[in-house]
């Protein structure tokens, strides 16, 4: 497999603001302090071994069909595995050509393209959205109050402040997906069924903005549509679609060619992987998405699919701070920034029942970023992260100069499998 190498830049533009320096050396750490660290963590063949033993076992028990595993350290691959078949039913083996759906791991391809414009000086993450999207201004909140007759009767309180970018970067807007269920609010955005309906991003915000926010702006870490609205916003201040400025500004320059919102050509629908045939449902009522099926929904929040080769070019700009062979599309300090967590005890932001980030991490502008070592382990600080509901998942680990990136379709045992295989992963490494 051909590595996809970076050319390394040692140009770091600093900004001067104390706040962003301190994300720097919270996020990369000094270069000495940590040089001899990096040297010393390499994989064990044993390590790595127990790695491929529990895929293989995975799929030998009927829980996935197959998968893809690489972790690349240095920009080289220091382990690259396909395991079992892209689908049960055609029996084809996994390969690096095989699209899967990224869901959610779509949201960290939305959220560089946002920041890219606020590099430029077009959007501020301070702006309120109703700059962009101006329906935004009169949205409300929905508040539950129970009368004297024990009756619980929805009423519309206004904002306390604006919903702002910085609040649909972090997931703090107070647009939540509604499929959880738990009151009210989630219950009309659950018959909104905006997941089925395959508007454009401009007829679904404009949807969006007719329902009221679950909570305040900025009060709560509530996961759900606001990285959807974030790509509406990109599309007005670029006045592209979603794609057209993705593949303008990211897709194309970076040769992720197999990154769209669709299959569109016939001819690659057999390298399309699926889950196992009882387990495709992404929540209850939802089946996994057909990306067969041309869409108008251009979804930044999970609607990309792609390959494995792709996304890696993606996490490896990321973790070499924002440049690809030679090619910068993000300045370092926008990385730190984004990589640094936003909803900390400082901001007396609360969390919802789910929060996917887990107790040891905060989130950034974009990804969960680790902010304290789980019980028992010695996992770096400053990794950030996503995953998609079908299954995948990827990590930064700017310490150990690696990333990781796990490509599997199995909505019901992804949670399980990401924090085995994380763990052995580690393991491997002596963390």
């Amino acid at each position: 497999m051909k590595p996809w190498r970076i050319k390394p830049s040692w140009r770091v533009d600093l900004c001067g603001r104390r706040a962003l320096i301190a994300a720097l050396v919270l996020l990369f750490g000094t270069f000495g302090a940590r040089a001899s660290e990096m040297r010393a963590r390499t994989f064990s063949p044993e390590g790595l071994a127990k790695v491929s033993d529990y895929i293989r076992n995975e799929i030998a028990t009927g829980k996935i069909p197959g998968a893809i595993l690489l972790l690349q350290q240095h920009g080289k691959p220091v382990y690259y595995e396909s395991f079992g078949v892209r689908d049960v039913a055609t029996e084809l083996a996994m390969s690096s050509d095989t699209i899967f759906r990224l869901y959610s791991m779509s949201k960290a391809i939305t959220s560089v393209m946002a920041m890219m414009l606020v590099e430029e000086g077009r959007l501020s993450i301070d702006d309120p959205v109703s700059k962009y999207i101006p329906a935004f201004a009169d949205m409300k909140v929905g508040v539950e109050k129970k009368g004297e007759d024990g009756k619980v009767t929805l009423t519309l309180e206004p904002l306390a402040r604006p919903v702002t970018i910085k609040d649909l970067l972090r997931h703090t807007s107070g647009l939540p997906y509604g499929y959880y269920g738990g009151g009210a609010v989630r219950e009309l955005y659950a018959q909104a069924n905006l997941f089925h309906a395959d508007l454009s991003n401009a007829d679904f915000v404009a949807k969006i903005a007719t329902l009221p926010l679950v909570e305040q702006p900025g009060t709560m870490w509530d996961y759900g549509y606001s990285t959807d609205v974030l790509g509406r916003v990109v599309e007005v201040i670029s006045g592209k679609t979603l794609l057209q400025f993705e593949k303008e500004r990211l897709l194309d320059p970076l040769g992720m060619t197999e990154t769209a919102f669709y299959v569109a050509d016939p001819k690659n629908f057999l390298r399309i992987a699926e889950p196992m045939p009882d387990d495709r449902l992404v929540n209850p009522t939802t089946p996994v998405r057909d990306p067969r099926r041309p869409v108008k929904w251009q979804s930044g929040g999970g609607g990309m699919v792609g390959t494995i080769g792709d996304y890696a070019r993606f996490a490896q700009m990321l973790l070499n701070r924002g440049t690809y062979d030679g090619r910068r599309y993000l300045k370092p300090e926008t990385i730190a920034l984004m990589a640094s967590d936003h909803i900390g005890p400082e901001t007396k932001i609360a969390r919802d029942q789910n929060y996917y980030p887990g107790v040891t991490s905060g989130f950034g502008l974009g990804f969960a970023v680790r902010t304290a070592v789980p019980p028992g382990t010695s996992w770096p600080l400053g990794e950030y992260r996503w995953d998609g509901v079908g299954g995948t998942f990827f990590f930064i680990d700017p310490e150990d100069d690696l990333f990781g990136i796990f490509m599997v379709q199995t909505p019901s045992q992804r949670g399980r499998i990401q924090l085995a295989l994380k763990t052995l992963i580690y393991q491997a490494m002596g963390r």
